[in-house]
């Protein structure tokens, strides 16, 4: 699955190493960095696209973020898509996790899934907090899970 820029712009390292190279960079620029993963998906017919995004926050300076897209014939339930997604971005941090600890970068995954059990999504939400905090990772839902909501929201609508 192909890594790219917010500019449509590929990523032909591997992104480990493309993320090793953007910490460096900004952080010998002077900014302190978050990084927060998260996945959305959308269904669209017979198909269900992923967009798993990095996002990176330079601390009062504004951003910017690594996108990979899928598509799936696979049908899923709510709660089953809620959990791939997780998984998605929990696959990604795991293998980010040591440059992160590293170079000292805080991190977050996040979920695209609502607190309020008013909506459907929150079927997920134990599982997904325990999978993401017993992986040892920051965990943020909506509201406050951005990446997945916003950012990753925006690369599949």
């Amino acid at each position: 699955m192909q890594w790219r820029r917010f500019n449509g712009e590929p990523i032909h390292l591997p992104v480990k190493e493309e993320v090793r190279r953007a910490i460096i960079r900004e952080t010998a620029s002077g900014y302190r960095l978050k990084v927060c993963i998260g996945t959305d998906s959308q269904v669209k017919g017979l198909d269900t696209e992923f967009a798993t995004v990095i996002v990176f926050l330079r601390e009062g300076h504004g951003g910017f973020m690594f996108i990979q897209n899928e598509k799936t014939r696979t049908s899923y339930s709510i709660k089953e898509r809620m959990l791939v997604e997780v998984s998605r971005s929990i696959e990604i941090a795991y293998e980010l996790c040591d440059l992160f600890t590293e170079y000292e970068v805080d991190m977050e995954v996040h979920a695209d899934i609502n607190t309020n059990p008013q909506f459907k999504s929150n079927l997920a939400l134990r599982e997904a907090m325990g999978y993401i905090l017993g992986m040892g990772f920051a965990f943020k839902a909506k509201p406050e899970a951005f990446a997945s909501s916003c950012c990753a929201d925006k690369i599949v609508n």
